[in-house]
């Protein structure tokens, strides 16, 4: 069972938006109703930013108006994912209590005026959630519209006041005990750091120079503590009165919030992601995020919470997807595992900053080529009830962890700030996602037992115990494929001392003492088997310890040294690449390495800009071009999207899809 469920088995795929009735008057909440109903949605979120509308004055809350919105909804068989609103607390409440509201790092207490300007230790905040959550609680609990708790939204507030640095020191006590201790994790006889009392430590404000990372490190996994501690205190009063589910809105690869801390604490998995039409590349990062948050609680169907209908308002430039594009982007989100898909927002808002923002209902009204494609992909998802529930069977894994990506792009003084962890991730997964291979992305610290393949494209910092259980990999007979400067430091940022990666070297049997970031020439590779390319960016001073090599450097100081090897034990594999290859020869590492596990693509001569995603038995085949694609499949079909049977050939038209249902998979996990 997951938190979906008792959605799902009713509506089918989950369909709809946000939707903000505070703006409106009466009379276009029931215009809204009926629209949504003739389009099909069966999901909306209600009251995200309604504190200032629900409490007016403080402890004189106004509900009737939302009273008559769930009424309505009802009615309409719409369920209502209820909000917390606590988002965007109203002006009084900074008014009375300033110090509700956030500090910069640099001593500056944030306005009102914007959203998120909370800070998440004070108590006084905290107080006046409590209060308005529990409002809220007792007055819907029961109402019959209500099927699932939205608490906050976005939740990623940083804050660097004073009682955000006495729960700091409450964090950092729990966390090593005593100060001795703390001192050894934070390497404080640097710079004459050491501390002689918790009571000394401060958050890492505004400084002459850099700060100490160990410190650093430390302060982003106590601002997502403090913030799940802040989703807690509400999904608990929640959980006091209901059994629906709780979530809150994620933001995919967001520095803010260690997801996979939270895993436990969601009842269901909620993504925001805007793709970017503008950039080739959207796609595929779009796909890697939903096989990221598909990951967080470990394989369960999730819920697409916000994406844009067209344009959004906050880039420099903004592009809007075609309405061929919107229905892509929500069927690649159900091909990866989504059981719903929704918006920001139902109805384009005429006022405020996000005036611009597309939504399912544009300023023009439903008169319009963009609302037309949103009821008719309302009646288009209705057709895919049968892969709700499925889950995606991925025997290829991407490791990525929070804490690592903070220790190895985000914290300054590194070798090089040109190689980052996310661009490293995306390159490591194009090649899958181009092939249609199922991968997870999932934490060091995952069961990797029931991958075949397991990829970590840039792990920079990883426990002992994270390290052992990727080094199991190859062991026990699978392929492990690691990039550069990974297992370079701890837990704590400190750089491990010895040959590294200091604990894979004896799996990977190659083993390094220098990392050499690149100049903007490069550095020739040469292989046999890959042929000569440029290595660009990145490269390390490797020596083999028995691994067989497949390419090495052929200029400058590294000429003849290591640059790609390969270790055998036994059935398994252990794969290094020291430095940044060209995009096909990456691809094809990669391709050698699925061979190696035996993971095969579900179709092959895909046409570039077509995109291939199984999950369950049903395969999708998006056509991103703007051209018609025909694609070779293995045999009968059914395509649920239009109901026609397929034989040997599928026809897609321009920006069009298929999603075929096929016989049932041998291999089930």
């Amino acid at each position: 069972m997951t938190g979906l469920d008792a959605l799902t088995a009713a509506r089918g795929v989950l369909y709809g938006g946000d939707w903000n009735p505070e703006q409106w008057t009466p009379d276009v909440w029931r215009e809204d109703v009926a629209l949504m109903r003739a389009a099909g949605v069966n999901l909306v979120s209600v009251g995200i930013f309604s504190w200032a509308t629900l409490e007016p004055e403080p402890g004189r809350f106004d509900t009737a108006w939302l009273d008559e919105v769930l009424d309505l909804l009802h009615d309409a068989g719409i369920a209502v994912d209820l909000a917390t609103p606590t988002a965007s607390p109203p002006p009084w409440l900074a008014h009375r209590y300033p110090e509700t509201s956030a500090v910069d790092a640099h001593g500056v207490r944030m306005s009102v005026g914007s959203r998120n300007h909370f800070c998440p230790g004070s108590q006084v905040f905290r107080d006046h959630v409590e209060a308005v959550v529990r409002h809220l609680v007792d007055r819907y609990a029961d109402h019959p519209a209500v099927a699932m708790w939205h608490v906050g939204n976005e939740l990623g507030q940083t804050c660097w006041c004073d009682r955000c640095a006495e729960r700091l020191r409450t964090w950092l006590r729990a966390r090593y005990g005593d100060v001795d201790a703390l001192n050894a994790a934070w390497a404080t006889a640097f710079w004459s750091q050491r501390y002689s009392s918790f009571d000394e430590v401060v958050p890492p404000r505004a400084a002459p120079y850099l700060h100490n990372p160990a410190a650093e490190l430390d302060f982003r996994r106590f601002t997502s503590d403090q913030l799940r501690d802040l989703y807690r205190l509400q999904a608990g009063i929640v959980r006091e009165r209901s059994d629906a589910p709780v979530t809150t809105n994620f933001m995919n690869f967001f520095p803010g919030v260690d997801q996979h801390t939270w895993a436990d604490d969601v009842d269901v998995v909620a993504d925001d992601c805007y793709t970017d039409p503008a950039d080739a590349s959207s796609p595929a990062r779009a796909a890697l995020a939903h096989d990221l948050v598909r990951g967080v609680r470990r394989g369960e169907p999730w819920l697409l919470m916000e994406q844009a209908a067209g344009a959004v308002n906050w880039r420099a430039h903004n592009v809007p997807k075609s309405t061929g594009a919107m229905v892509l982007d929500s069927l690649r989100a159900v091909a990866h595992g989504a059981d719903g898909v929704c918006y920001f927002q139902w109805r384009a808002s005429t006022g405020g900053a996000e005036r611009f923002h597309s939504a399912m209902v544009p300023h023009a009204g439903p008169d319009t080529d963009l609302h037309r494609a949103v009821r008719a992909q309302g009646a288009l998802l209705q057709r895919l009830r049968p892969v709700v529930g499925a889950r995606v069977d991925a025997r290829v894994a991407l490791v990525f962890d929070w804490p690592s990506w903070w220790a190895g792009e985000l914290l300054p003084a590194r070798p090089s700030m040109r190689l980052d962890v996310l661009g490293r991730l995306a390159a490591y997964h194009e090649p899958l996602w181009r092939a249609g291979i199922a991968t997870d992305v999932v934490p060091p610290s995952a069961d990797l037992d029931g991958y075949d393949l397991v990829v970590v494209p840039s792990l920079h910092a990883v426990t002992d115990a994270d390290a052992a259980n990727v080094a199991r990999v190859p062991e026990r007979g699978g392929v492990l494929l690691v990039g550069p400067f990974s297992a370079v430091a701890d837990e704590h940022a400190r750089v491990r001392r010895g040959r590294f990666p200091v604990p894979w070297a004896d799996v990977l049997g190659a083993s390094g003492e220098d990392w050499r970031p690149l100049d903007d020439a490069g550095l020739r590779v040469a292989s046999d088997r890959y042929g000569a390319f440029t290595a660009t960016t990145w490269s390390e001073h490797v020596r083999s310890d028995g691994a067989e090599v497949l390419a090495t450097y052929a200029d400058g100081d590294l000429a003849g040294l290591p640059a790609l090897t390969r270790r055998t034990h036994g059935d398994g594999e252990a794969w290094y690449v020291t430095t940044v290859p060209p995009r096909d020869v990456l691809a094809a590492v990669v391709a050698d390495c699925l061979t190696a596990a035996g993971v095969t693509a579900p179709l092959t001569d895909v046409p570039d800009g077509v995109e291939v995603a199984r999950r369950g038995d049903v395969l999708f085949v998006l056509n991103r071009t703007r051209g018609k694609q025909v694609v070779r499949i293995p045999g009968p079909a059914t395509d649920l999207l239009s109901g026609d049977g397929v034989a040997d050939e599928l026809l897609l038209p321009a920006e069009g899809a298929a999603a075929l249902h096929l016989a049932p998979t041998e291999r089930t996990r």
